[in-house]
């Protein structure tokens, strides 16, 4: 199988985003900005993880 992402691209999805908001928190940016930028990611990838796409 040479493309396994296209058998559930929402999980693939979800990892990315998870991988986001980790280095969201790294950024060198201010606190505020990190931490939106983080729940933003998080509530994305929750959101493909159960079942709705955004």
């Amino acid at each position: 199988m040479k493309y396994l992402h296209a058998l559930n691209p929402s999980k693939f999805r979800a990892a990315a985003h998870r991988r986001m908001a980790f280095a969201a928190l790294h950024a060198d940016s201010s606190l505020s900005t990190r931490v939106a930028r983080y729940q933003h990611h998080m509530t994305k990838a929750r959101a493909l993880e159960a079942g709705g796409v955004q």
